[in-house]
Parts: C-alpha cells; sequence; structure tokens
C-alpha cells in the first residue's frame, strides 16, 4: 500500500476515453456495513471490520479504479446519538465528510430499515446539498416486498438520484454501484497515482489492524475505551519490519481483559495482527504489543489527533 501523496496523478488509466474522478462518502448508521462495503468496492482491504459498534473512528479513503474513472471512497463513523466527546468529534467528522463529498451514499441496513439514527440521519440529508444515492445493504436477508417498501419510504423523505440494492458481504449489486458512479462523477485528472488503494498511512493502518484484532477477540469483554497506536516501525536488514504498537485502556481492570490469564488474550491479538500484516506487506512482521492504562484519554487531544480527529471544545 502506497503512502498518502498530496500530488494529483498526472496520468489516466492507459484508456481511451476522458477520464472521470471525484469523492464519494458513505454516510449511515452504525453497523450498516459501510466498512464491508468500502473493502469491497475498493477490491481489497482498506478499512477495518467488526461487530463492534463504532468502529470506525476516523474518515478512511479507499481508492478505486473503474473503467476510465477514479473513484475515492469515504469510509465515514457511524451516525448515532452522541453521548462522550469522542462520540462528538466522530459525528462531526462524518458529517463533515459528506459535506466535501461531489456524492453521498446513504447506506440503510435492509434488517433494521428507517428506524431510530437512520431516521435522523435521512432528515440530516435534506439540509446537505450534495448528489444523493441510496443503497439498501444486507438485502439477502430480506423479503423483495419489504425491500421495496423500505425504498419508497427512504425516496419519499429525499429525492436519490438512485437506488441500489446490495450486498456488501457477499458482493451482489456491487458492480451496478460502481458503473454508476464511474458515468456520474464529474470529468477530471485522478487524484491519487493508479496503484494506490488507501491513503491511510502504514503506521496508523497497522495500528488500525491491531484494534480490529483486539475489538474481534474481546468485543464482549472490553470496554469502547481502547485505543491503538504505533510507536516505532523499524524496516531490517534481512527484509523484515519491527513495529512496537501500545494499546492504551482506562483503567488496571481493562489492562487485564486486554492481557487475558497468562498473556494468552495479548498472544492471539498480536498473532492474529502480525499475520495480515505480513500478507499486506509481503514481508515478514515482529510485532510487539504493550498495553498501557492512560485514564481518560478519551478527553487527550493528543489521541484525537493521532486518530485523525478533531478535538471538540465542548
Amino acid at each position: 500500500m502506497t503512502e498518502n501523496n498530496d500530488m494529483a496523478a498526472e496520468g489516466a488509466s492507459g484508456e481511451a476515453g476522458a477520464t472521470h474522478s471525484g469523492f464519494v462518502a458513505l454516510i449511515g448508521a452504525t453497523n450498516a456495513g459501510k466498512s464491508t462495503l468500502v473493502n469491497r468496492l475498493v477490491g481489497a482491504k482498506v478499512t477495518i471490520v467488526s461487530h463492534k459498534v463504532q468502529t470506525t473512528r476516523a474518515i478512511v479513503r479507499g481508492i478505486a479504479i473503474h473503467n476510465n474513472a477514479q473513484i475515492v471512497f469515504m469510509d465515514t463513523p457511524g451516525i448515532f446519538k452522541p453521548r462522550r466527546r469522542l462520540d462528538r468529534a466522530m459525528v462531526t467528522t462524518a458529517w463533515g465528510g459528506a459535506k466535501d463529498a461531489d456524492f453521498i451514499l446513504f447506506l440503510i441496513d435492509a434488517e433494521r430499515g428507517l428506524k431510530g439514527d437512520a431516521e435522523t440521519i435521512l432528515e440530516g440529508l435534506k439540509e446537505v446539498p450534495q448528489r444523493k444515492v441510496l443503497v439498501l445493504n444486507k438485502v439477502d436477508r430480506v423479503k423483495p416486498e419489504d425491500l421495496l417498501k423500505l425504498a419508497a419510504a427512504a425516496n419519499d423523505a429525499i429525492s436519490f438520484e438512485r437506488t441500489f440494492m446490495v450486498s456488501a458481504l457477499n458482493g451482489s449489486g456491487c458492480d451496478d454501484v460502481m458503473d454508476y458512479l464511474a458515468e456520474a462523477l464529474p470529468e477530471g485528472p485522478w487524484y491519487y497515482p493508479e496503484d494506490q488503494i488507501s491513503d491511510l498511512p502504514m503506521r496508523q493502518l497497522a495500528a488500525e489492524i491491531t484494534r480490529e484484532k483486539l475489538f474481534l477477540r474481546l468485543h464482549q469483554e472490553l470496554p469502547y475505551s481502547s485505543h491503538v497506536e504505533t510507536e516505532s516501525w523499524e524496516e531490517r536488514k534481512d527484509g523484515s519490519v519491527r513495529i512496537e504498537q501500545v494499546i492504551y485502556v482506562e483503567r488496571d481492570s481493562q489492562k487485564k481483559i486486554a492481557l487475558g490469564r497468562n498473556g494468552e488474550a495479548i498472544k492471539a491479538i498480536s498473532m492474529a495482527s502480525r499475520k495480515e500484516l505480513s500478507e499486506i506487506l509481503e514481508q515478514p512482521v515482529h510485532l510487539f504489543l504493550f498495553v498501557k492504562v492512560r485514564e481518560n484519554w478519551g478527553d487527550d487531544p493528543a489521541r484525537f489527533r493521532e486518530m485523525g480527529l478533531d478535538f471538540p471544545t465542548s
């Protein structure tokens, strides 16, 4: 994966015809499947996925090439009713991503429908001028007649340009979304080199991968108040990389959970993260994880900067 490059790519795709490019923000409630869909559309893992709500904390950009178009997908945090400072930062970031995009894909979990946060988001989107597309996800789990009713209800509230029914998990309907966006995005040069699939620096992606494994292993035991940072990254002469990361928690009791009995939990998390990082980097990885208690890290501006979030002052 290539590091962030602020310069627009000079070349086109090499195919005949004008190139198209633009930013597409995925907006939706927590656990609607935004991250899974971004990974599916990009064709590679660029953002982490877990069953834990609010897994995505900052905007992650995944870059896809389809026909003559470069589509920059913006995976945003799930929108929900915020209660803490971190919650407020994530929701503000999500709406900011929507307002910065050329297109908004409003993703609805078809099983849950227009309830709770999804209904609130739909109301909020009325105030956003960007072009909007409705995407119903997890359609393989819902009766066709119920899908049609859901699509009609959403389109009655907002005039979406198109409605798509997809399964981010198995890829059903995703090619139709890509075909439409490739044509609908404005003509223009590509923003990133052709082989770049994300703008996330590798140090940050590595921390995110470990955070995903932490959630997958301990999602029922470890509270939401945990954070991972990559503290050191050393390329070694033998072609391997040595990575040191810190898992921050807020209390000693959480540290014990993260370590597990006889260190079993932290060993399993490290093994799973090391395996995936080795596959992504295509080189051996030596990963060292440490767990540190930092009380009230959710009120530390430095942690917000590390996550790519603005620190709310109130």
